[in-house]
């Protein structure tokens, strides 16, 4: 008990977000070599939070099953080091998701400060020709279309990864409402059967009472002459 399969839904959901935190992680590094003073760092900034928020309720829902399974561990086929060993994974898979959230808020606060550093000294001294600055705005809206493609791609994979975590969550929840019905029969029948034996032995009482001493004797005679019948019949022929 407590080996884990793989195709455990806890490991499947585990594997999605664990791509999506390599993609989060990719991305924060590129934000890292990006230059503060440009689009490309405010998409980035804006689409690294976007991932962290996601992942960061992926998370949550995911550990909301380990709760339920610590419940009864041995029903869902676990045991505490498996429990542990999930628990530690959620651990560190916020760990990861808030060190990027962490050093994102940071350096957006002080790009903020940069950025009003920078138009203060703009508004004193503006030494930009006209040509400059058409060349720029050019340089700027070709940037800005290819970064909002890519953020509408990367939007439908986190849309699609999304669906399919919900698909999992809700095999999950119909495994365990099948296993409960389940559960629910087997005690129905095991109750009725009960009921059977305790009726049975009643009237095996009864009748044992009004036979007297003779009649016992004489049933158990008969009982025992069946039984080397039955068994000459089922072994013996």
């Amino acid at each position: 008990m407590g080996s884990a399969s793989p195709q455990d839904p806890f490991y499947i959901v585990r594997e999605e977000i664990q791509g999506s935190i390599g993609k989060l992680q990719s991305n924060f590094h590129r934000w890292e070599q990006v230059a503060s003073n440009t689009g490309e760092y405010v998409h980035l900034t804006k689409e690294v939070l976007t991932s962290c928020e996601s992942i960061e309720w992926q998370v949550d829902e995911l550990e909301k099953t380990i709760t339920v399974a610590s419940r009864d561990p041995a029903y869902y086929g676990l045991d505490e080091v498996e429990l542990s060993r999930r628990r530690n994974w959620i651990g560190s898979a916020r760990n990861q998701v808030g060190t990027v959230r962490t050093s994102i808020e940071k350096g957006k606060s002080n790009s903020a400060m940069a950025r009003h550093q920078d138009l203060t000294g703009t508004s004193r001294t503006n030494h930009y020709s006209s040509q400059d600055n058409d060349d720029y705005i050019d340089s700027e809206s070709d940037r800005q279309l290819l970064l909002m493609r890519q953020q509408d791609d990367e939007l439908d994979e986190l849309s699609e990864s999304v669906i399919r975590i919900g698909s999992v969550g809700l095999t999950i929840h119909e495994e365990l409402s099948g296993q409960e019905r389940i559960i629910n029969d087997l005690s129905l029948e095991m109750e009725t059967t009960s009921n059977r034996l305790d009726f049975v032995q009643k009237k095996v009482g009864a009748v044992m009472k009004k036979a007297g001493i003779k009649g016992q004797i004489m049933l158990i005679l008969f009982l025992v002459v069946l039984f080397i019948v039955l068994f000459v019949l089922v072994f013996l022929t």
